[in-house]
């Protein structure tokens, strides 16, 4: 006897509902054990801070312990491939950088990370600033300019290695304000404050964290940050866009997480994580290594480094840069 047909139709509308019924209470149940928080850099730095930071505070929201596993090598490549490889579960989180909208236009990835990872929320920017030798005749950021195009050629400007945010930073540098300067890769940023402090070199781009003791005690000068907005460290300090339109390099971190990861935990990620973001205490201590908070949706997160990954795309080609 052949099922009626309302029956079928109720019957098929049940299993419809199935998928979207068990996602739901997955969501609602999860976390049930541990989250390995994957961070592509060495354990110690700003990054790192963040990271067991936000680890911490995302493990007591939870109820469950966040792991932070640093994993670095390739250029973030290793870690990343590890989170792409990873169930879209939930329970393997990637800490995301600047670095991912670079290495795409450089290399030849086993992955596709706009289509492979999807992004949480966002957590940090931590400025880059250009510094000057106090040995330079320029006191703020109009002046380096004229001084600059003056001096064709001639003004040296450091970054914290080829190809990094801090290269092409420099690069869109030259392409906004229309200057010949000579780009100067060091591994690092160390080097560079003994070699700015001591004018060897002119200038240089570099992190803020790094340059923030040597700006407070006056042994180098912060000309600008290159972020959207002041920060509370520095808060004298203009940003370069408050004086050339449009000059503004985004040093972005966020969160990802293998794509396929249903909808219902990216959400409740997003919430945890933002609420830390708020949080005055966690504000505080991002404040400690100059970094900013990003509160952002999971959309916002994503559409931005789309954004940066084609600006950067632009800026690689033109200027010719090719991978170390």
């Amino acid at each position: 006897m052949k099922p009626s047909r309302r029956k079928f139709l109720r019957l098929a509308g049940l299993a419809t509902a199935l998928p979207a019924v068990s996602r739901s209470a997955l969501a609602q149940t999860y976390p049930t054990r541990p989250i390995r928080w994957v961070v592509p850099y060495p354990a110690g730095g700003a990054t790192d801070l963040i990271s067991r930071l936000m680890a911490q505070w995302l493990s007591e929201r939870v109820g469950q312990p966040v792991v932070v596993d640093n994993r670095p090598g390739g250029g973030t490549t290793l870690a990343t491939q590890a989170v792409v490889s990873s169930p879209p579960d939930g329970y393997t989180l990637l800490f995301t950088a600047s670095t991912h909208t670079i290495n795409v236009s450089l290399q030849q990835l086993p992955f596709n990370f706009l289509r492979d990872i999807t992004l949480v929320a966002g957590l940090s920017e931590l400025p880059l600033v250009l510094d000057v030798s106090p040995k330079l005749p320029v006191k703020d950021l109009k002046e380096f300019v004229a001084y600059a195009k003056a001096n064709p050629g001639k003004v040296n400007v450091a970054s914290f290695g080829a190809a990094t945010i801090s290269h092409l930073a420099i690069e869109f540098f030259k392409v906004t304000t229309g200057v010949d300067v000579v780009h100067v890769p060091y591994r690092g940023g160390a080097q560079i404050m003994t070699d700015l402090i001591s004018g060897q070199i002119q200038a240089a781009v570099d992190s803020l964290p790094s340059s923030l003791p040597h700006i407070k005690s006056g042994k180098i000068r912060g000309l600008a940050l290159l972020s959207a907005q002041r920060s509370p460290v520095l808060p004298d300090l203009p940003v370069a866009g408050e004086i050339i339109p449009g000059l503004e390099v985004r040093t972005f971190s966020g969160l990802g997480v293998p794509s396929g990861t249903p909808p219902e935990i990216v959400a409740r990620l997003n919430k945890e994580i933002n609420a830390g973001l708020a949080n005055p205490t966690i504000k505080a201590r991002f404040a400690d290594v100059g970094a900013s908070p990003v509160i952002m949706s999971s959309a916002e997160a994503n559409a931005f480094v789309k954004a940066q990954t084609e600006k950067w795309a632009k800026v690689i080609k033109s200027a010719g840069i090719k991978a170390n």
